[in-house]
């Protein structure tokens, strides 16, 4: 159950469609490659679109999009993170989809303009060792965590996954120099670092790390294999802290696309009733098209208190990573 580390090709040709490369359709995935790939799997097999997908770290892969400029490949950004989205919307590289496809999903749940549309959501959590921490315990805020008594038992993936939107939204609510200041005093609290979120939960289980900043949907993966006695839990963010920030993974249309219709296709196929399934039942992850129940074992969405923002203004992407690096959070 490895996170995918690396940037790499995979192609997904349908049988039922012939022709040359001309008429693939290229799909740069910010998602772990072993979550969704059956389901782009499906896509192909379903509608006989022949797909080629680059899997690799949402961060890597939208910041790559920006360097091959006009000479991009990719038809589609399928992003783990908004703020990827965000970036690249901020450069012009995304073009608008149809009302018909931003319509299946809240207002809050996609661009206000048009450019991106959410897919599925999923919480930032507090995942703590069950044998170490009373839950009770806990800080009430993210903020509370550069207190001493934490020290060296933090695990954060700073790279991917949340984290760096998690910085961008610091920066917006609470300006640029408090972000600064914190993200100090966090690193002051020797938080250990961990190439990828599984790693990290892992690691908070087996007592490496007292907690971890994470997605809420991990736990639940291992839970599925390992079983009730794997000794993490979830601990929920309430009152409109930034610790409780509901993300959402994305989908837009590149500038570059040559293969607008399919495209399109492709990202209409992930709002389907049996993709927003998937995602309920496989990924563990809140569905956003109306009419899907979510995984029973979740927190109700409604039930929940995220800080208000509006996730559109999560486009400064390159300045939250370079603040990372200036504060030694990201090396």
């Amino acid at each position: 159950m490895a996170m995918l580390a690396a940037v790499g090709a995979v192609l997904l040709v349908a049988a039922a469609c012939g022709g040359g490369d001309d008429e693939v359709l290229t799909i740069y995935a910010g998602r772990s490659q072993n979550l969704v790939q059956p389901l782009l799997e499906q896509f192909a097999k379903d509608t006989g679109v022949h797909v080629r997908v680059k899997y690799g770290d949402s961060t890597d892969l939208a910041l790559g999009i920006l360097e091959e400029g006009k000479n991009s490949p990719a038809d589609v950004y399928y992003a783990q993170d908004i703020g990827a989205l965000g970036a690249l919307k901020a450069a012009g590289r995304l073009q608008p989809l149809s009302e018909a496809t931003l319509n299946q999903v809240p207002a809050a749940f996609r661009s206000p303009d048009g450019q991106w549309v959410g897919v599925s959501g999923r919480a930032r959590v507090i995942v703590y060792n069950t044998d170490d921490v009373d839950p009770k315990s806990l800080p009430s805020s993210i903020l509370d965590y550069t207190d001493s008594k934490w020290r060296g038992q933090i695990a954060i993936v700073p790279r991917s996954d949340g984290f760096p939107e998690f910085v961008t939204a610091l920066r917006l609510l609470k300006g640029e120099e408090f972000a600064r200041t914190w993200l100090r005093a966090l690193k002051a609290n020797d938080p250990k670092t961990y190439p990828n979120n599984l790693a990290a939960i892992q690691a908070v289980a087996n007592g490496e790390v007292k907690v971890a900043f994470l997605n809420h949907y991990y736990l639940y993966r291992f839970l599925e294999e390992e079983g009730q006695g794997f000794k993490a839990r979830n601990s929920y963010f309430g009152g409109g802290d930034l610790g409780g920030l509901f993300l959402v993974s994305g989908a837009a249309i590149l500038d570059t696309s040559k293969h607008r219709e399919a495209a399109e296709r492709f990202i209409n196929y992930l709002l389907t009733q049996s993709s927003q399934q998937y995602f309920a039942e496989q990924t563990f992850e809140y569905p956003l098209v109306a009419g899907v129940p979510t995984d029973p074992g979740l927190p109700p969405l409604a039930s929940m208190k995220p800080p208000e923002i509006d996730l559109s203004n999560l486009t400064d992407l390159q300045g939250s990573l370079a603040l990372m690096r200036d504060t030694g959070i990201l090396p």
